[in-house]
This record gives structure tokens, sequence and C-alpha cells, in this order.
């Protein structure tokens, strides 16, 4: 069983900068591959980013590539989202999330789920 807390969202202006952390309860989170998925009212889960167990692979959707960056700490536990240029269609609740296995962009195909952060961005 893994558990996931995020934190690090807030509210911040068009423009600017964010750094979301997901810390986990694994015994080791090198066996899992992380990704970071955001849903905003109305709408379904959806993709950001994700990162492989070694942190060698990284893949991000069209939406936030150049802008956000996601990284790994294996030895603290720690996945981050860092999140520049900051838009307000970027406005969701942010989800961490593991598997154990390949990287992958698909909802489902994780085990495991963090409660969500909010992240606003004002115009």
């Amino acid at each position: 069983q893994v558990q996931l807390v995020e934190s690090g969202g807030g509210l911040v202006q068009a423009g600017g900068s964010l750094r979301l952390s997901c810390a986990a309860s694994a015994r080791t989170l090198s066996r899992y591959a992380m990704g970071w998925f955001r849903q905003a009212p109305g709408k379904e889960r959806e993709f950001v980013a994700t990162i492989s167990y070694s942190g060698g692979a990284v893949y991000y959707a069209e939406s936030v590539k150049g802008r956000f960056t996601i990284s790994r700490d294996n030895g603290k536990k720690t996945v981050y989202l860092q999140m520049n240029s900051l838009k307000p269609e970027d406005t969701a609740v942010y989800y961490c999330a593991a598997r154990q296995g390949g990287t992958t962009y698909t909802v489902p195909q994780y085990d495991y789920w963090g409660q969500g952060t909010q992240v606003t961005v004002s115009s």
C-alpha cells in the first residue's frame, strides 16, 4: 500500500510559478512510476506529466510542455512538479499517482492516488 500526499498548491497570478510536491509512504519509491494529473470543475481528470522509476524518462501533455517539469528524489520519496508561466486554464485540482511498472498517461493504470491540491491561476 502506498499513500501519497500532495502539497504546494495555491493561488497565483498568470505568468507566475508554483512547485507541487508529492510525498510517498512507500518503503521504496524507486519501484514506482509516478504521474501528475489534474481535474478542472466539470471536466475529466487529465494527464499532465509522468516520470519513470529511475527518473530517466519523462513525458508531458502538449498543453504543459516547455512550462512544467516533473522530477523525483527517490531518497526523499518525493516527486515534484515545477510549474512556470502558469495560465488561467491551468486552474485545477492536481493529483499525484503511482504505479508499479512503466510510465503511462492513462488514469486507470495508476494504482495509488493522493487527495489532490488546488491550483488557481488568476488572470
